[in-house]
């Protein structure tokens, strides 16, 4: 029996001009952060606050993804050659983001934004944020995807994914995965901000798309090909991703119980 896939051979270019190229994943990487001002400028919008912090939260949030993301790239994946290489640590342009890194650039950008602009709670910005966040990761996969990156393990699946420009093994297509994943924990965050104001339960939304997002890659890297890392050094067992998914999967619990701990008592200081 034939085994069916699906061959993926699409040019990481949309358009090449001399020097000049427009690639798949810089449009959504661009479209990600259009989305992600249009659905921060609405909760904003709702919530009564100065439009200014619009414009000052994304410059912040940008900052923090991209230098985050690199030296995340840098520090858990691949410093055997960054050591020898400093002069291309800098170098975004040719490939190499860690999401794990642009998830601890984003908090201490907010944390910056809290102290030099809004002077509230860095909760109250990471419960706003992680719905951008995690809409803007299903265009950073799909990005992925259009690059033939982060390819899966090999597979006999019937939706897999034969990506010419790496070899012509099936493999899983997990960028797919990650994406939709994404999508869905991005319907529910947004869901539990407008329908049932999670927004107001400090630390929440935050704590939410830290344990889901994150024992989502857990689970969706044993999917993946090693990407790298420390891995090695810690006997194989689970991936890079995998050993720095697991504090972020704790911590988002440690959050969600802290907000449900501060529901609570505030019930019954109100019923007292």
């Amino acid at each position: 029996m034939e085994l069916l896939t699906i061959v993926w051979n699409v040019k990481p270019q949309i358009i090449e001009i001399g020097d000049f190229q427009l690639r798949w994943y810089g449009l959504l990487f661009a479209s990600a952060f259009l989305v992600g001002n249009y659905l921060m400028g609405k909760m904003f919008k709702h919530e009564g606050v100065p439009a200014i912090w619009l414009d000052k939260i994304l410059i912040y949030v940008l900052i923090g993804t991209v230098l985050g993301a690199r030296f995340g790239h840098v520090f858990f994946y691949d410093w055997p050659y960054y050591s020898q290489n400093p002069g291309e640590i800098l170098m975004v342009w040719k490939g190499g983001l860690a999401s794990h890194g642009a998830a601890i650039g984003i908090i201490l950008a907010l944390w910056a934004f809290s102290k030099r602009v809004s002077h509230r709670s860095i909760l109250w910005a990471l419960d706003r944020v992680v719905i951008v966040v995690a809409s803007a990761a299903v265009f950073i996969r799909i990005g992925n995807l259009m690059n033939s990156e982060i390819i899966g393990i090999p597979t006999d699946v019937p939706w897999a994914f034969v990506f010419e420009r790496v070899d012509m093994l099936p493999r899983h297509p997990v960028q797919l995965y990650e994406a939709l994943s994404y999508l869905l924990l991005f319907l529910l965050l947004n869901f539990l901000y407008w329908k049932k104001d999670a927004g107001k339960k400090s630390g929440l939304l935050f704590g939410l798309f830290l344990s889901i997002l994150f024992s989502l890659r857990i689970v969706l890297e044993n999917y993946k090909n090693s990407q790298g890392g420390f891995e090695s050094s810690l006997g194989d067992t689970l991936s890079t991703g995998q050993w720095l998914s697991i504090p972020f999967v704790l911590i988002g619990f440690y959050f969600i119980w802290r907000s449900m701990r501060s529901t609570d008592h505030g019930s019954r200081s109100a019923k007292q």
